[in-house]
Parts: C-alpha cells; sequence; structure tokens
C-alpha cells in the first residue's frame, strides 16, 4: 500500500480525494532527461476496413502539448500479415482534408520514405522538424501501395472524420480525389502515437477506460472529449502536460473483444507511453458490471490492486475514477447498484493504494454530493443513462485536480540563495534573490526575466527574447528560456561550459560564471 496524509481537496461543489506519497513519483519533483512526450495516442484495436490498396489515409490529429519536431507510431498489432506504408507526411490542417501551403513535412523510417511494418510490430519515424502547435489540428497522411488484409490496426470511433483517396496524394494540400471514408467509419488506421520533443513538458497523463473515455456520444469532429477539455484546462494554466487518450469503447478489465482486456492492455497501452508521469483510470469496471457476468466488488478491487502494483513498479502516478452511476439501464440491478457503490467506497479510501481519486460518480450523479446518485443527473446524460454529452465531458474535465500534475516541477528550484546551477531554474513567477541588499531575478508573469535592484528594473530579457514559461541553467553552461512548446526563446550562449551557473549580484547584475569562476556573460553587458 501507498502511504501518505489523507487530505480534502474542494473544487466547486464536488470533493476530491488526495493523499501524496513521497515514495511514488507521483508527488516527487523528478527531472526526466527523455527528450520525447506523447502529445496523442489512440489505442490500438482491430478495425472494420475492408483493406486498402495503392490508397492514401488523411488522419487528423489534436495535439494536447506542441513542441519543436515530431515523432509518428504506427502498429500493426493485431495484423496477420506484414503491412508497407510509406510518403508518410505531416502538416497544419486548414479545413476539412485541406493543410495550410507550406507547413507539410516529410517523414522517414530510419531514412527510408518506406517500411514494412510486420505482422504484430510496430513502427516509428524519424525524428520530423515541424513546428507542432499545442491544442491544434494537425494532418498526418500517408500511402499504401498494396493490397493489406481487411480489418486494420487501428482505433474504432475516433469521433474525427477520415479521407481516403486513390493512389499517392500525401503531399498534396488539396487531398486531389479524397473522400470521406465511405464506410462511415471515424477510425484511425495504423497510426497510433504523436509524440513531440518538448523541453519544457513535466511528462504526459494517459487516460485509460472505455467508452466514456473513448468520447462516445460527444460531438463527432468537435474534439470534446472530456481528455481533451483536460488538455485545454492545463494549456490554459500554464502546464505543459501531454494527454493522451487511451480508451476503447466498450473495454472491460477481464475480458477480450473491444480491444484486449484492460489488464492485459494496460502496460502497452499506459505504461509504455512516452515520457507517461500519470494515468488516470477511468470506466473500464463499469463495462465490467453491465456485460452480462457481473464480477463481485472484490474481483473489481482485485482488479485496481494490480494496477496499484504495476504503477508502484513504473513510478508512475495513479490517480482512480469513481464508477459512474447507470440506473436506467436494463442490466441495473439492485444487487449490481450496491456492487459499483462498494467499490466506489473503496477508491476513496486510503486503503485502495490510489494516489488520488477522481469522482466522476459524484460530478455525473449528485453534484451536491450529499449521497451516492444511482442514475445521472440530467443536465449530463447523453440520453443513454450511460454516457455524459457535451457538458458531462467538461464537468469531468473541471473535476481534476490541475495540482495533480504540478507535483512534478520541470526543473529544481535553487538551492542558495542568488545562484542558479547546473539542472537548477525558475518557472513563470519565480524569483530568486541575491545573497545581500535588494537585487533579485523574476520570470514575470508576461514570460520575460527581468533583473531587479531595490524595485528598479535593471534588465530584461524582452530587449533580445521572446516571452517563455521557464528558464533553466543547462549541463552544457547554456541559461536558457523556453516557451510552452519548448523552443528556446532566449539564451546567454554560454554552451561548451559544463558546470557554469548564474548568479543574481547585490548590484542587480545577471552574470553566468565558468566553473572555475570566468564570467562567461552579463546582463551589463
Amino acid at each position: 500500500m501507498k502511504r501518505g496524509l489523507h487530505k480534502l481537496v474542494g473544487l466547486a461543489l464536488v470533493v476530491f480525494l488526495s493523499w501524496p506519497d513521497t515514495s511514488h513519483y507521483f508527488a516527487q519533483g523528478v527531472i526526466t532527461s527523455a527528450p520525447w512526450t506523447g502529445t496523442w495516442a489512440a489505442a490500438p484495436d482491430i478495425t472494420a476496413d475492408p483493406g486498402f490498396n495503392n490508397q492514401t489515409i488523411r488522419h487528423v490529429v489534436h495535439t494536447s502539448i506542441g513542441g519543436t519536431a515530431a515523432r509518428l507510431t504506427f502498429s500493426n498489432l493485431f495484423g496477420a500479415q506484414p503491412v508497407r506504408l510509406g510518403d508518410v507526411h505531416v502538416a497544419r490542417r486548414s479545413s476539412g482534408p485541406g493543410t495550410i501551403a507550406g507547413s507539410d513535412k516529410a517523414a522517414t523510417f530510419n531514412g527510408q520514405p518506406y517500411v514494412t511494418i510486420p505482422a504484430g510490430g510496430t513502427v516509428q519515424t524519424d525524428a520530423i522538424p515541424f513546428q507542432v502547435p499545442a491544442l491544434a489540428d494537425i494532418v498526418v497522411s500517408f500511402h499504401i501501395p498494396s493490397q493489406t488484409q481487411a480489418g486494420a490496426t487501428g482505433h474504432v470511433e475516433g469521433m474525427q472524420d477520415n479521407w481516403i483517396a486513390p493512389g499517392d496524394v500525401s503531399a498534396d494540400p488539396t487531398f486531389a480525389g479524397g473522400v470521406v471514408n465511405a464506410a462511415g467509419e471515424q477510425s484511425y488506421y495504423f497510426l497510433t502515437n504523436v509524440d513531440v520533443m518538448n523541453a519544457a513538458a513535466t511528462g504526459a497523463v494517459v487516460t485509460f477506460g472505455a467508452s466514456i473515455t473513448d468520447g462516445f456520444a460527444s460531438t463527432p469532429n468537435t474534439n470534446r472529449r472530456w481528455p481533451n477539455r483536460l488538455a485545454e484546462r492545463l494549456n490554459r494554466a500554464g502546464m505543459t502536460v501531454g494527454v493522451l487518450n487511451q480508451g476503447i469503447s466498450g473495454n472491460d478489465f477481464f475480458t477480450n473483444g473491444s480491444g484486449q482486456a484492460g489488464l492485459t492492455r494496460f502496460a502497452r497501452d499506459v505504461l509504455a507511453q512516452s515520457n507517461v508521469k500519470w494515468v488516470i483510470v477511468s470506466d473500464d469496471a463499469v463495462n465490467n458490471l453491465i456485460g452480462g457476468n457481473p464480477p463481485s466488488a472484490q474481483q473489481l478491487i482485485d482488479a485496481y490492486q494490480q494496477l496499484v502494483q504495476q504503477t508502484m513498479v513504473a513510478r508512475v502516478g495513479l490517480i482512480c475514477s469513481t464508477l459512474t452511476p447507470f440506473q436506467g439501464l436494463d442490466a441495473w440491478t439492485p444487487e449490481i447498484e450496491n456492487t459499483r457503490q462498494t467499490v466506489n467506497a473503496y477508491l476513496r479510501t486510503r486503503n485502495s493504494g490510489c494516489d488520488a481519486v477522481l469522482d466522476q460518480a459524484a460530478v455525473l450523479g449528485n453534484p451536491a454530493g450529499a449521497y451516492e446518485s444511482t442514475a445521472y443527473a440530467r443536465a449530463y446524460n447523453s440520453g443513454d443513462d450511460l454516457h455524459p454529452d457535451d457538458a458531462g465531458m467538461q464537468a469531468i474535465a473541471n473535476a481534476v485536480d490541475l495540482t495533480w500534475f504540478a507535483a512534478l516541477p520541470p526543473i529544481n528550484a535553487p538551492a542558495v540563495c542568488g545562484r542558479i546551477a547546473m539542472g537548477e531554474g525558475l518557472g513563470a513567477g519565480g524569483s530568486l534573490a541575491a545573497c545581500s541588499g535588494g537585487a533579485q531575478l523574476n520570470l514575470q508573469g508576461d514570460g520575460y526575466l527581468v533583473a531587479m535592484n531595490n524595485g528598479a528594473a535593471m534588465w530584461s530579457s524582452r530587449v533580445s527574447g521572446a516571452p517563455g514559461v521557464e528558464i533553466r541553467m543547462q549541463e552544457d553552461g547554456n541559461l536558457a528560456m523556453y516557451d510552452n512548446n519548448g523552443a528556446m526563446v532566449w539564451q546567454t550562449h554560454t554552451s561548451g561550459n559544463p558546470g557554469a551557473y548564474a548568479s543574481v549580484l547585490p548590484s542587480g547584475y545577471l552574470v553566468v560564471y565558468s566553473a572555475s569562476g570566468a564570467p562567461l556573460w552579463s546582463s551589463g553587458g
């Protein structure tokens, strides 16, 4: 079991439970050297396509965080035959299948334009020098030159139109000959991940579950799934956290069918994601209860305990969601309801081993929180008594306590007065005082670094840089500022000096010194 202090976190009318644990990465300021962080993902399953042959597929991907480079993953996990694809392009989307002129970049696989994915395998592109925008649509296009078997590895019910065109038109900004998938599937084919290079990213949170997580019943082509709404909240808060949706409609903990059983796919779909730091386990257990052979409360509790152990070993923060109500379904019975409430009561206790609890049952059932509702609140019911509408999706996202993710700062705070050593830095709103006098260094809310002395500005990065969200003293001796996309927007140009440090002098000047104490750069010129 995890140890920690039990505390209540209030937000609006909903009560949330959270208990930090210093033995777990969820509550530690751990610095990662991994250059890639996931910005988008779709959990792999078997689609209903008839097969592809000399066709180009164009997918729309809505990002969570931005970056200075992209990397794509393609999967043939459930294929019985190899799949060849290539001429992969990524571009900014304009509208429909169209792309913004000049934004297109080609991708390669170990330098080659085409690759063969073995049956059961996955491949990744080389790094693509592409400025990935946050909270925006990018377009991924790829050509399949020869016949593939029916039922590709992909993601069913992606809630997003895709386009298919004859021949190879991956680089065409208009996608000549392309039509919305004639089969009517809003599925993703072969593409499972988009990662970005973003030096400011603190990590990624995976939302793991079934149809509620997948976004079923939200408005298609509008990105109103609750994980998308969570990404918007994180961005508005200035937090660079990737949000990866690994929901599969119909999925549950124990049975294969709608994707592999949740307990089977958890290691791959959650723990293997790029720079994953947290997971929100959502609605798989609901499908276990309504699937015709409901497990006991203890069986579901045992499943959660398996996830507790796996996340502890992987040092990933585990946020457990309570099970949403569903009275009104034919499958509902008082006995099943008792099981649901027993599991929810357990998840809300420290003994669950969860690092925090997202109380979706309270959010969607009875926001006042006075009792455990057996049915959806009318305002959040999509009409089927099982899935939230767009307002319900927003309510779930609003209920996430963002401080859960603020527990992992991207940089270490300075350990001593007046000095920023290697690996240390300041985030937006942070400051560092000199060891004497009234001088201090501020990274202001407007994104500019300012050296002050007794309240007067001595120097500002505004003169030679753009706004940023953090500064850090890098291992190479360069003091650098980064924006939300991980792009460097200002620097002292002192790289090549390992062990260098920055100092705030009593005079108000900011100076970078070499490891031996020689001045390398000064805000005084």
